[in-house]
């Protein structure tokens, strides 16, 4: 986890940079064909939705997200545009349903209020592919401007783990139970270098044959929320 944050602040520092000579760029050569924001960097907090009984989170369950997007202006004024792009998502989830492997399968169980464990999460890394409608104020010699970008997310987790880690026990293990591919609406809104934004799964993030060791069905998918920021 600490090498995930020291990238981060090393990509952010990378990002200010790029940003300054953007402005740079298009304060003396202003580009009548311009296209915005190829670039994407994003933190969120990921919630659990429709949780099993008894489930609950803790910690912070963090997403990092990052790629490029190709933008695509569909008016003269290259306000409005389509864009396709590409990325990586690394997310994690921390909550006490514990999951271990067996030679039946994986059994889901609640961790007892009265057991301590120093962590329990599932973590997955994803392949993207982002579509967005694109709407903002920007002009060829502006570079800060008002954006509202909508659309929908298709995602493969290409590697999902579960983890959990006690005094006595320390379990890691690839769960194929995860539902490999996850897909929703994202919206990202705001001005310049800050922009809100929000994922809302459409799908469940377990496959519909999951369920707890007492029977209870996973309906379990995630709304991610956090701030998106954009570079050309």
């Amino acid at each position: 986890m600490k090498r995930i944050i020291i990238g981060i602040i090393f990509i952010f520092l990378g990002l200010n940079y790029a940003i300054a000579q953007e402005e740079i760029v298009r304060d003396t050569i202003p580009d009548e064909n311009y296209r915005e924001d190829q670039f994407y960097i994003g933190v969120t907090y990921n919630i659990i939705q429709n949780r099993p009984s008894g489930i609950s989170q803790n910690n912070l369950s963090n997403g990092i997200h990052l790629g490029v997007i190709r933008d695509f202006p569909i008016n003269k004024k290259r306000n409005k545009a389509i864009g396709i792009g590409l990325g990586y998502s690394y997310n994690s989830y921390f909550h006490n349903l514990k999951a271990t492997e067996t030679n039946a399968g994986i059994t889901y169980e609640a961790i007892d209020s009265d057991q301590s464990f120093k962590r329990n999460k599932y973590r997955t890394h994803v392949v993207e592919l982002p579509i967005e409608f694109r709407w903002r104020t920007s002009t060829a010699s502006s570079y800060k401007f008002w954006r509202i970008y909508g659309g929908f997310k298709f995602g493969y987790i290409f590697s999902g783990v579960s983890k959990f880690v006690s005094d006595n026990e320390n379990l890691k293990f690839q769960n194929d139970d995860l539902n490999r591919f996850q897909y929703g609406l994202t919206l990202s809104a705001g001005y310049n270098t800050w922009n809100f934004h929000v994922y809302y799964g459409l799908n469940k993030l377990f496959k519909d044959t999951t369920v707890t060791v007492d029977g209870e069905q996973f309906d379990m998918s995630i709304i991610k929320v956090g701030l998106m920021f954009y570079i050309l």
